[in-house]
């Protein structure tokens, strides 16, 4: 910041900072419009019935409702182990979304889960049985979900010979721009 000889901020900062201002006050304006509300659908009749689901959920107490997601597709678990999962494949799968649901609090129709067993991997130089998780979520990511989400898929592959110590779950709380889904962003 360049100050002029009186101690006050130059016409320089002035104007960087008429943009910043500009654009807060454009932002405060809209969020305080209540009937001002986006969706990231791009055909009128998909709004439509998004808007109408909206209204028919609005009985639901917002205690109920998730307050970061109205749409699918999040948030969404991957999880990639060197052991053969077998048959039990379809049940684990099950058992993971509902495990999601559980701990994030969103509804189970918007969790998405893909496992994929019997892949080349090493951990610690290792080709011991282990895991490589990553849960992708607009919002519910912090430490007590998070904390959930880790014990349950480490009760879910113990059964199978991996121990909890050769089990990473990364976490990551996405930006709304981040997400794609019905060819948009969340964010637009």
């Amino acid at each position: 910041v360049r100050l002029s000889n009186n101690n006050t901020p130059s016409t320089t900062m002035k104007a960087v900072a008429s943009p910043f201002l500009l654009s807060t006050s454009i932002l405060l304006l809209l969020s305080s419009v209540s009937s001002f509300t986006f969706t990231p659908f791009a055909s009128r009749s998909v709004r439509r019935q998004h808007r109408s689901n909206i209204m028919s959920t609005s009985d639901t107490p917002s205690s109920a409702r998730h307050p970061h997601c109205d749409l699918p597709g999040d948030p969404s678990l991957i999880l990639t182990t060197n052991v053969d999962l077998g048959d039990d494949k379809g049940d684990i799968l099950k058992q993971l979304s509902a495990l999601v649901t559980k701990s994030t609090g969103k509804p189970e129709t918007y969790v998405a889960v893909c496992i994929t067993d019997n892949a080349s991997m090493v951990f610690g130089g290792s080709d011991a049985p282990l895991a490589l998780g990553c849960v992708y979520s607009l919002g519910a990511i912090n430490m007590e979900n998070n904390g959930k989400i880790q014990r349950g898929v480490t009760d879910v592959l113990e059964k199978y010979g991996v121990t909890e110590n050769r089990i990473y779950v990364n976490f990551f709380d996405m930006p709304r721009e981040n997400v794609g889904w019905n060819r948009a962003t969340f964010a637009g």
